[in-house]
């Protein structure tokens, strides 16, 4: 029996991102039954539980401040290494979702080396580069990411552009790499036009079918809110352009607002989260488009579920979303003018480009990105490395 330790995510069920939504698909898709996974989650006890036939092991984390997310990890490992020593177990993998652990990682790896498990690394994106870090927490995240790309038995990559870096970057230690994305399926939402949640979810923020762009994600600098925005008011476009993202009226709402004056413009809306899987799939398939603005490494859920569900996608031009996306979407870079353009150029596209753009973006999704897909690769991962 291969045992797989997987930490890193907040746990399963999955009510966050993506690395949750990741685990409970893994988990939930298992095919090869001489996998046994074991799946911690972060709660306020110490409880044991099943799901989806996996092992799940709460881990009651204090309260910490943003060290709680490190400290997390750093309790699920040793959790990890008790019980394969106390259970005996001689072919384990720990797989550690993201660089948070570095600095004290080579001694928990001693230690599994020495109970002949091994230890993989998803290495995520550039969380070093993310704008929300002060100059002292990204040299941490980068010393992190340096220090477990150097001890890694092998690092998961879900991007072929972060696979890339890491060998450009990290030469020097010959890491040992390989490639598997993230997932996504091209599957219709259960619900119907009629629906009255749809349509009170349409009421309520004064829109419609087919009358809206859209952006999801999270409310962050380096994912180009003030680029969007800037050139959707530039732009002549009729629809409204839809905002779901946790805005909570933070520092960076208002420093938005003050430097776009967004709130001028009654096309601009945001409408805060939408938890309901099922709607915000329908909301996806009934837009007229989306923006897709992430340019911190990676292969981004996000942009995966909208090249499943909308037709015409909108992306940054960097690395990691053409690689994606590419024949499937069409692009914009920074400079000023390009998007509001583009916007205009594609409200002339024709139904037969419209449905060609889609086209390409679910074979794209059903080609290289299907869960099925990802999970048998993960699975003949774990069974073939001794």
């Amino acid at each position: 029996m291969k045992n797989i330790f997987i930490i890193g995510s907040k746990g399963i069920p999955a009510k966050y991102g993506g690395f949750e939504t990741f685990v409970d698909e893994l988990t939930k898709r298992r095919v090869y039954k001489d996998i046994t996974y074991h799946v911690s989650c972060m709660a306020d006890n110490n409880d044991e539980f099943y799901y989806n036939n996996a092992r799940c092991f709460n881990v009651k984390v204090p309260e910490v401040g943003s060290a709680k997310a490190v400290l997390y990890d750093l309790l699920s490992i040793k959790e990890c290494i008790r019980y394969i020593k106390e259970n005996h177990l001689t072919d384990s993998i720990v797989y550690i979702l993201a660089c948070r652990i570095g600095p004290f990682f080579s001694k928990y790896k001693r230690d599994l080396a020495s109970l002949g498990a091994q230890v993989f690394v998803n290495p995520d994106g550039h969380e070093w580069k993310r704008s929300k870090w002060n100059f002292w927490i990204k040299r941490y995240w980068k010393l992190s990411e340096r220090l477990m790309v150097k001890h890694a038995d092998l690092l998961v990559c879900d991007s072929k552009g972060i696979e890339s870096y890491i060998h450009e970057d990290y030469s020097n230690y010959n890491p040992k790499t390989t490639f598997i994305a993230y997932g996504a399926d091209v599957t219709k939402s259960q619900l119907n036009q009629n629906d009255e949640k749809l349509v009170s979810w349409y009421q309520e923020h004064d829109t419609k079918p087919g009358e809206y762009y859209l952006i999801v994600g999270r409310f962050v600098p380096e994912n180009n809110y003030e680029l969007m925005i800037r050139e959707y008011m530039l732009s002549k476009s009729n629809k409204d352009l839809i905002i779901i993202s946790n805005v909570e009226q933070n520092d960076f709402y208002k420093e938005l607002l003050l430097k776009t004056k967004f709130d001028q413009d009654p096309r601009i809306k945001f409408v805060g989260t939408v938890y309901d899987q099922e709607l915000l799939r329908k909301i996806r398939e009934l837009a007229y488009g989306y923006f897709h603005g992430h340019e911190v490494g990676g292969t981004n859920p996000s942009l995966l579920e909208a090249l499943a569900s909308t037709k015409v996608n909108l992306l940054l031009d960097v690395v990691f979303n053409k690689e994606v996306g590419l024949n499937g979407a069409v692009y914009f870079n920074k400079n000023k003018g390009n998007l509001s353009s583009l916007i205009n150029d594609v409200e002339k596209f024709d139904d037969d480009k419209i449905k060609d753009l889609e086209f390409e973006a679910h074979k794209r999704i059903s080609d290289e990105y299907s869960w099925d897909k990802i999970v048998n690769k993960y699975e003949i991962l774990f069974l073939e490395k001794k």
